[in-house]
């Protein structure tokens, strides 16, 4: 098919992504994104220059999302044969979802008017819907312990993937920073390790506990044994083990344990627990590599058990003695 204007500015603004060295994986979320979005122009109004944009059309695009349930608007046969028997098939799409369609709109049409590629700015006035999904709930300690529980450490792979989740509970770095971690980036001594692939391409420094570098010592030598190379936590084959294979491995002990399952909840169960504990927002938001506190403040929605909790460690009259 021929490509339109609209097309064709989403492909200058890819290159643009590229060359601000933006992950691959934001780049992928801009991209799909844009092509669905061109693509209703298109179809429903006939529009193929992103000139012809209007504030009423992102509105009309955003109720349409809203309507249309999950992948409903994918081309099967491109994607996956089985797309249809999927469980959550046609079911609503989440306002985090739409969301984050709407912020990446908001962004292309940001780089189109600060390159004066458009008079208008059609996403002036445009805002997020109000509401979003809670987070899950925290991890209890009786889950987390049921989890750790489940790996087999006599087995190489298992045994890493029993490290990996500690690292995590314990860092609350991303699984990708984790896969990418070389032995000679991680300080026993100081409790330290530098991550070096970052999602925003910084390098950062994130720290660990006492029980943990006693767990990496004891794996870092039982490692060797199998691998000489620098990895922390190599594949089966000795290479930079793919984030999916760890989640497949996850997912699977988390349908045996009746606990719903994923990396990045162990990742916001380490912020809430380290705001449960006393930890302060900014810390938190640095530990985890956030741009800004703004992202780290989701990770204070807190359930009705941690309010609990929360409220017997610091009631005012606990604190009061009464005579």
């Amino acid at each position: 098919m021929k490509l339109t204007r609209f097309d064709t500015s989403i492909e200058e603004f890819m290159i643009y992504c590229s060359s601000k060295n933006l992950s691959r994986k934001t780049i992928l979320a801009y991209e799909q994104t844009l092509k669905f979005f061109s693509d209703y122009m298109r179809k429903t109004f006939e529009i193929e220059r992103v000139e012809g944009v209007t504030k009423s059309h992102i509105r009309l695009y955003v109720n349409s999302l809203q309507e249309r349930g999950k992948y409903t608007s994918v081309r099967v046969e491109k994607v996956n044969s089985n797309l249809q028997s999927r469980r959550d098939y046609g079911k609503p799409v989440s306002i985090n979802t739409i969301n984050n369609h709407v912020r990446n709109i908001k962004v292309f049409f940001n780089w189109l008017s600060d390159e004066d590629e458009i008079t208008k700015n059609p996403v002036d006035k445009i805002k997020l819907l109000k509401g979003s999904e809670r987070m899950k709930p925290l991890l209890s300690e009786g889950e987390i312990n049921l989890v750790l529980s489940s790996f087999n450490k006599t087995k190489f792979d298992t045994y890493r993937n029993y490290i990996i989740t500690l690292f995590i509970l314990d860092t609350g770095c991303r699984i990708s920073e984790c896969l990418n971690i070389h032995v000679e980036d991680v300080d026993l001594s100081n409790k330290a390790v530098i991550l070096k692939y970052t999602k925003n391409k910084k390098e950062r420094l994130v720290f660990f506990s006492t029980r943990m570098r006693k767990e990496l010592q004891r794996w870092i030598q039982y490692k060797d044994r199998y691998f000489s190379n620098e990895l922390l936590f190599p594949s089966n084959r000795g290479n930079v083990m793919a984030p999916n294979t760890y989640e497949t491995a996850l997912r699977r002990i988390g349908q045996k344990r009746n606990i719903e399952l994923f990396p990045h909840r162990l990742r916001a169960s380490f912020a809430q627990y380290y705001l449960l504990n006393g930890g302060d927002l900014y810390s938190l938001s640095r530990i985890m590599g956030h741009s800004s506190l703004e992202v780290t403040k989701v990770y204070l929605q807190l359930d009705d058990e941690s309010v609990r909790r929360q409220y017997q460690k610091f009631s005012p009259l606990n604190g009061i003695k009464i005579d």
